[in-house]
């Protein structure tokens, strides 16, 4: 049977540095193995989760965003972590993890939603529409989500793998995951402000046309103005981040480690 917070874990036991890989919903710890393997990276310790309730992972123990926030924090600990990075419904759990203080280091936030209105109105659909009448509408969305992967730019054997693992989720879980998750961002709280306020540095990606995750002005002026936050934009229109611009990402990580050295 499998188990709650799988891990994938690359690089020297010893390494001086190390990174805690939080994947997005629906998606496994191997939906970060292009990262890992950009030679940026060489050289560092790097562990991804999958996530309670994702992609066929057991769903146990608190789901709730504070819930994740806080094993996620232990994991961290555990492997000597000294910066985290997540992407979408993982981004959200990195951001409870600095703004309840339960990490310090540096984070980077890969297609992060902050508000509702960041968020795609027919995921926020999905989701609400299911607390109603049942998670049939999830099961919807889960059999159209291999459609969008296919169409994505990423190496054939990736997207194997990424089909594979959006095939193993359960839309009964995703009902509940999901539903705290909107619950968190409509939380009334600007966490555009609580972040640039915080003392921990963060670098927020999104794709320069909306994919995973968006912005709104507001937040977006909140962001620029903060000495400790970093705009990363994507060129064009990426929905999977960590897979269809892994180059990137890497790149991104590199300067966190950077800034935590």
């Amino acid at each position: 049977m499998r188990e709650a917070w799988e891990l994938l874990i690359s690089g020297p036991a010893d390494a001086e540095r190390s990174v805690l890989l939080l994947p997005g919903g629906a998606n496994a710890a191997r939906s970060f193995d292009l990262v890992m393997a950009e030679p940026v990276l060489s050289g560092v310790r790097l562990v991804a989760t999958t996530l309670p309730g994702m992609a066929g992972a057991p769903l146990c123990g608190d789901v709730s965003i504070p819930g994740l926030a806080r094993r996620a924090a232990e994991l961290a600990s555990e492997h000597r972590c000294g910066a985290v990075v997540g992407f979408s419904h993982g981004a959200t759990v990195a951001l409870e993890m600095v703004l309840s203080r339960q990490f310090a280091g540096p984070v980077v936030l890969l297609g992060i939603s902050l508000t509702p209105p960041d968020e795609a109105g027919f995921f926020r659909a999905v989701v609400r529409t299911s607390q109603r009448v049942g998670s049939w509408p999830f099961a919807v969305l889960f059999r159209l989500m291999p459609l969008m992967v296919r169409s994505a730019d990423i190496p054939d054997p990736h997207k194997r793998e990424l089909i594979e693992d959006l095939k193993q989720n359960r839309p009964a879980d995703a009902v509940r995951l999901c539903g705290d998750y909107l619950d968190y961002i409509a939380a009334d709280r600007d966490f555009a402000a609580e972040l640039a306020s915080s003392s921990s540095s963060a670098w927020v990606v999104h794709a320069e046309k909306k994919g995973d995750g968006g912005l709104t002005d507001a937040e977006r002026a909140t962001l620029v103005a903060s000495p400790n936050v970093t705009l990363v934009t994507i060129p064009g229109a990426v929905f999977l981040i960590p897979d269809e611009a892994p180059r990137q990402t890497a790149a991104v990580i590199a300067d966190a480690l950077a800034q935590a050295s």
